[in-house]
């Protein structure tokens, strides 16, 4: 059987739901290519892809981190449309919820092991 092409992980070295689910999918020999998520961070395709598999918009951001917090998003996400939050999350990759996780077709965002089993294996 082949070996699958390597999964991207779009994460943060210093995210604790990154490390736990790069631990999982390395348990399960599941190749995958880290992408630092502030460096760089999704495609506005990608993010278009997110929503459209059914994420919702809101889910897509890390309301946990500073930036979030800082720029006042949870005020100013109801007045958004859903273009413009795409946009900005495209451009601050610290707000993405994290780690985003795709083969192209399938998706995860955040780290969830019964869903992981879900989608991955």
């Amino acid at each position: 059987m082949p070996t699958p092409a390597p999964l991207d992980f779009y994460g943060y070295d210093k995210c604790s739901s990154c490390h736990n689910a790069r631990k999982w999918l390395d348990q399960h020999k599941l190749p995958h290519r880290f992408i630092d998520i502030t460096e760089h961070p999704p495609a506005l395709a990608l993010l278009k892809k997110l929503l459209a598999a059914g994420h919702p918009l809101p889910k897509l951001f890390n309301t946990s981190g500073i930036l979030y917090r800082e720029m006042d998003i949870k005020s100013r996400l109801p007045a958004m449309t859903p273009d413009q939050a795409l946009a900005l999350l495209a451009q601050h990759g610290k707000l993405c919820k994290r780690p985003i996780v795709t083969d192209g077709r399938r998706f995860t965002v955040g780290f969830d092991a019964e869903r992981f089993a879900e989608v991955w294996t």
